[in-house]
């Protein structure tokens, strides 16, 4: 261990995935690193994220698919779920995944990890940790976020979890109200439901996954209900009450305000279809064992000492400009801390780009053209770019939209899959804006539209890029071939008429 006092080329403070790759980029470049970290590494993502919901997502998928056996010519196989042995599964799924966060790795690659305990900034090139002084010549600031938990009368006192609670349970409850129709609350009021759970899915938004296409929306909503989520939209929690008779939590809810979805750029989202009575206007109490609050993030930026060191923060986590730097240049911040794209993906890339800048001259910003995402129900939704919607804002009426149904694409019915769709929007020259694929392998398929918006290609160019038979990938082509279509038949028709006329009058 490096005594008091010892300088870093950089000081990393978060073992999150921006700080991961933080520090593992900057110690291959050769520099001398410290990574300091309050728990232990791999952050959200690895612990209570994504490793463990996907991991319960692919359960539950195997459950459902298990009792489907009818589309496929097959017995359906009605045993009943051991919750219990699924987090189980889940659990060891992390554990395969743990040794690539181990922090041996790290200080294999040079860097000092310094674990189970917090960094305070001191001044714009000092941090205290562990009772050390860590003098730097940049600071990278990596310290995520956490679940937010919205000011509803009585929850603190009814009690509740988040999915940060939900991995390490013995078992899974037996029903659940799950308090936001975000990604987060899609994915696991879906995955709950299929596990033999009671769910009850509540979003304030006229529709769940309100910040995702119109379009997209319906079909993800649709499913949920068809797996037999009951699905509140439009309306707000208002006060909670703890367990009663029965043992059961309940939430007083209220229609919500009308109007469009709420700013940001949150997670993902896709539109609820159906709502029952209570969705309407007159929801009423809904009760289950848990509530589970899936209501969006909240930036860890508490006891970081930021004012001592000229650091700026505001609602949705530290402020940063283009090229990552904060009112203290010395200083950067990487990852869901600086608010924005809360995605696992979306840290690397911010984590490589800060890395640069605070090692090398010439620094550059950070390019978020062409950065997709997925969101893990059945079907899945992948997006690049605006949604048609939001294209219209810029664009007006001059936007082309293209869509093309899953269901009648070859790959899709041999899967025997429920549908989908792949929608592609482009401006007024026909290059591409964005892309919306909700169907099987989605997360998969939006990487072509992904490099596809980031070079400004054409929808001619994806129309004419050869795709496997029989693939899902597939759908992108169908769907570019239709917007080729759009745009050439009317004056390719003109021009053959024209041919033939002549053809005729000249005889031949």
């Amino acid at each position: 261990m490096a005594p008091d006092g010892d300088r870093y080329d950089l000081v990393v403070v978060g073992g999150g995935t921006a700080g991961l790759v933080s520090t593992a980029v900057a110690a291959g470049l050769g520099a001398r690193v410290a990574l300091v970290e309050r728990d232990r590494l791999g952050g959200e993502c690895l612990w209570t994220g994504c490793v463990p919901s996907k991991a319960l997502v692919a359960s539950a998928g195997a459950a459902a698919l298990a009792r489907s056996g009818a589309r496929f010519g097959l017995p359906p196989l009605e045993a009943g779920v051991d919750t219990g042995a699924v987090l189980e599964s889940v659990r060891e799924a992390r554990a395969r995944i743990q040794p690539h966060d181990d922090p041996g790795r790290f200080r294999a690659m040079g860097a000092e990890v310094i674990e189970g305990t917090p960094a305070r900034l001191l001044s714009p090139e000092e941090v205290e940790a562990g009772g050390r002084r860590l003098r730097a010549r940049r600071i990278i600031l990596a310290t995520g976020s956490r679940p937010a938990v919205p000011p509803i009368e009585g929850l603190e006192e009814a009690g509740y979890i988040t999915h940060e609670g939900l991995f390490d349970r013995p078992r899974l409850p037996g029903s659940l109200v799950v308090l936001g129709g975000g990604a987060v609350g899609v994915e696991l009021a879906q995955a709950a439901v299929r596990l033999g759970v009671e769910v009850t899915l509540v979003e304030q938004e006229p529709r769940l996954l309100p910040r995702e296409d119109a379009d997209v929306s319906a079909v993800v909503a649709a499913a949920l209900e068809e797996d037999g989520v009951r699905v509140l939209a439009g309306c707000r929690a208002v006060a909670a009450s703890g367990r009663e008779a029965g043992g059961r939590r309940g939430l007083e809810l209220a229609p919500a305000a009308a109007g469009p979805p709420s700013p940001g750029r949150l997670g993902a989202g896709a539109p609820a279809g159906g709502t029952d009575a209570a969705g309407r206007g007159a929801p009423g109490r809904v009760e289950a064992e848990e509530i589970l609050v899936a209501a969006g993030r909240r930036p860890n930026v508490e006891g970081l000492g930021l004012e001592a060191a000229g650091v700026e923060a505001g609602a949705s986590g530290i402020l940063v400009d283009g090229k990552l730097r904060t009112a203290q240049p010395r200083i950067l911040a990487a990852g869901d801390v600086i608010g924005g794209l809360l995605f696992t993906h979306v840290a690397d890339h911010e984590a490589r780009t800060a890395v640069r800048n605070a090692l090398f001259p010439f620094p550059s910003r950070v390019d978020y053209s062409g950065v997709p995402w997925a969101i893990f129900t059945d079907p899945e939704v992948g997006r690049v770019g605006p949604t048609e919607e939001e294209a219209r804002e810029r664009w007006g009426d001059r936007i082309g939209v293209h869509r093309y149904d899953l269901s009648d694409l070859d790959r899709a019915i041999t899967q025997r899959s429920v549908g989908g769709l792949v929608k592609l929007v482009t401006d007024p020259r026909g290059r591409l804006l964005a892309g919306h694929v909700v169907g099987p392998e989605a997360g998969t398929v939006i990487s072509e539209v992904a490099l596809a918006v980031k070079r400004g290609l054409k929808v001619s160019e994806l129309s004419e890029l050869v795709h496997p038979y029989p693939t899902m990938s597939e759908g992108v082509r169908r769907a570019a071939d239709a917007a080729m279509r759009a745009r050439l038949t009317d004056p390719l028709r003109r021009w053959v008429d024209r041919w033939f006329r002549v053809a005729r009058a000249l005889g031949l």
